[in-house]
């Protein structure tokens, strides 16, 4: 594991949830997007950088029963472990860098807001799109968001990726077809506002 990179998120993760832009009290569009693939409640998702993100106390609450969540921050995994109470051990909790992540399972969904961007070496994309191909069942799900090419350069200090639908397909287009794309317009807790890039793929 990238030390340095961990260190850097151990760091973040000592601010409250109210003081991190990406915080969303409900995950609209990822949820929407569950509702368009109408997944079985027995479908194995996992939430790649989901950190203490929200998106896991959603699924519970929709009644999901095999949920994983990733995460390089073993600060933000206990933070969320704690937020979900006797909840939290109805998700399995996974920590490490997704480019070295070695699923013991395959997903019907891999779902990751804001985790993609982060990678800007072709190293680490690379290997990246070769773990998710091969994690992913056939006909299984993606959904990915990143900063579109209208938001940010930038994110907690660390140099990003932007995307556009088109370089954003062309990266997974060899093992998934793309779905439907989406921009959504974040607001932070700073009154700010990023433009993400949500696209769902289908495993070939």
């Amino acid at each position: 594991m990238n030390n340095l990179f961990q260190q850097h998120w151990e760091k973040v993760y000592d601010k409250e949830e109210m003081q991190l832009s990406w915080f969303q009290h409900y995950p609209r569009t990822s949820m929407e997007f569950i509702k368009l693939l109408n997944l079985p409640y027995t479908a194995n998702i996992i939430d790649i950088g989901g950190g203490d993100s929200h998106f896991v106390d959603a699924l519970l609450e929709k009644g999901y029963q095999n949920i994983w969540v990733l995460d390089i921050s073993s600060k933000a995994i206990e933070r969320a472990k704690k937020r979900l109470g006797e909840n939290s051990l109805k998700v399995n909790w996974v920590i490490s860098d997704v480019t070295e992540f070695q699923p013991s399972v395959q997903f019907d969904l891999w779902h990751d807001r804001a985790a993609f961007h982060f990678l800007t070496t072709e190293n680490n994309i690379y290997r990246y799109v070769s773990i998710a191909e091969d994690a992913i069942k056939q006909k299984g799900y993606l959904i990915l968001g990143t900063f579109s090419e209208s938001g940010p350069e930038k994110c907690s200090g660390l140099e990003i990726r932007q995307y556009s639908e088109a370089s954003m397909s062309a990266r997974f287009e060899v093992g998934f077809d793309r779905i439907k794309c989406v921009h959504e317009d974040h607001k932070t807790p700073f009154n700010t506002v990023q433009n993400f890039l949500f696209c769902s793929f289908r495993r070939k």
